[in-house]
């Protein structure tokens, strides 16, 4: 990985700490309901914060990698039951981006 990738992740992940989870994912895991606020969130904000409350470490490792592959996003970090995903839009609105907006 490159200098610049690396102080992108960097940054990401400091935006990401001042981030609130926005979709807890739960007992029931990835159900229609789940994913579909998933996608509006990536859209709207490109970078999340996402509650994992689903167990072990192994279920939680699971489930990562099934948001991952669901919503097509890029997982920035993964601390304990919290994931920072983003998803870069092709056209971001300014009022609603993480990336953009100033916290």
């Amino acid at each position: 990985m490159s200098k610049k990738a690396d102080w992108d992740i960097k940054q990401l992940r400091a935006i990401g700490h001042k981030l609130k989870p926005v979709v807890t994912v739960a007992g029931k895991g990835m159900t229609e309901g789940v994913i579909a606020e998933l996608e509006r969130a990536l859209t709207d904000h490109e970078l999340i914060k996402v509650k994992l409350a689903v167990g072990s470490r192994e279920a939680r490792a699971e489930m990562t990698e099934k948001i991952r592959q669901q919503v097509g996003a890029e997982i920035v970090q993964s601390i304990g039951n919290i994931l920072v995903l983003l998803r870069r839009s092709s056209t971001p609105d300014p009022r609603l981006s993480n990336l953009i907006k100033p916290l």
